[in-house]
């Protein structure tokens, strides 16, 4: 399918929902998913929400009210609590089913008060690449995924996005602060700081894609493939932060940012499960 038609599918799918909450991280995926239902519906048929915990980046927060600004939504901040869960904090290998589960009811207790017929939430085909528990919990609970219905992956978003000068076109991938824990080591409010801290240090050195992937007393950093030179260049800084903030050892992984790379253990150590 051409992409232009993609987009018109998409356009006709929305349209069909009447109203709509989206779920809003701030990234290009949902940026460009509450873009297409601002242009489709009226403004009083759409709301962005935002999801506010321990789990997600600091520094998101304040991106993605402008960003949302600028797209001309309503917008609204809640806060979820995944760290009240043992079933989250423990870590298994289903800990995004908790995580999303926490995050889309509250998604549809929102709904309900602001009388808006479905729930959207911004996956693309490409995130189907990837060992993703937490779509369990979007079948239940009814939450629709419109991109990946008409058909879109990761690079019509990044076009089209561009083409319509969102601001987000070419914005790092985001994912909660908890993917950068192996499973099975608990998650604490004081784990995903510190992940969190060291993440935003990198970013100020120029380093935009990042992962801190945690391991104890031991991080690995994982930039794209063609940063790393770069990384190395500033290594002695990096690794003297990196040491303040708690860890002994100061690794680099030469293979480069990827997406889900602590779901490789998975069907190893760590062997996927049929049902929650």
């Amino acid at each position: 399918m051409e992409l232009q038609d993609k987009l018109e599918l998409l356009k006709r799918i929305i349209l069909s929902y009447r109203s709509v909450l989206v779920a809003f991280s701030g990234g290009q995926d949902s940026a460009f998913l509450l873009k297409i239902c601002a242009l489709v519906l009226p403004p009083g048929k759409v709301m962005a929400v935002t999801a506010v915990s321990a789990a997600y980046p600091k520094g998101e927060l304040a991106k993605a009210k402008i960003l949302a600004k600028q797209i001309g939504s309503r917008f609204k901040i809640i806060r979820t609590n995944e760290l009240g869960n043992k079933k989250f904090t423990d870590n298994p290998v289903t800990r995004c089913y908790f995580c999303k589960q926490e995050l889309f009811s509250k998604l549809i207790i929102i709904a309900k008060q602001n009388k808006l017929d479905f729930i959207l939430e911004a996956s693309s085909l490409t995130d189907r690449k990837d060992y993703r528990p937490g779509n369990i919990a979007k079948r239940q609970l009814k939450i629709k995924s419109p991109l990946i219905q008409a058909g879109f992956n990761k690079e019509d978003i990044r076009l089209l996005s561009k083409k319509m000068g969102l601001s987000s076109w070419n914005k790092p991938s985001l994912a909660c602060l908890a993917s950068r824990i192996p499973y099975g080591v608990k998650i604490t409010a004081g784990l995903l700081k510190r992940i969190d801290r060291a993440e935003a240090y990198l970013n100020r050195l120029g380093f935009q894609q990042v992962r801190l992937r945690h391991y104890d007393g031991l991080c690995r950093i994982e930039v794209d493939e063609n940063e790393i030179s770069k990384l190395m260049k500033q290594r002695k800084e990096i690794v003297k932060k990196l040491k303040g903030l708690g860890y002994s050892y100061v690794t680099v992984d030469l293979e480069g940012y990827r997406t889900g790379s602590l779901n490789e253990v998975i069907g190893k150590a760590n062997p996927a499960p049929s049902f929650i």
